[in-house]
């Protein structure tokens, strides 16, 4: 599983990576964002899609 964030739609709320900092981080303005190719480790999948869940925006995807 890999998860990316579709940087259009983020609106930086921080959900993502205040549910699952091991999987998301911020840039510098605060806007969500993937470290790495995305790779989701199988003990983590059920936290990335707790943070899918709750994008209000729902930009982030499950590949």
């Amino acid at each position: 599983m890999k998860v990316r964030i579709d940087s259009e739609r983020c609106q930086g709320h921080g959900r993502c990576y205040d549910l699952a900092p091991e999987l998301f981080g911020e840039d510098d303005e605060g806007y969500g964002q993937v470290p790495g190719d995305g790779t989701v480790p199988p003990d983590e999948e059920r936290t990335a899609r707790l943070a899918v869940s709750n994008c209000p925006e729902r930009a982030i995807e499950i590949l």
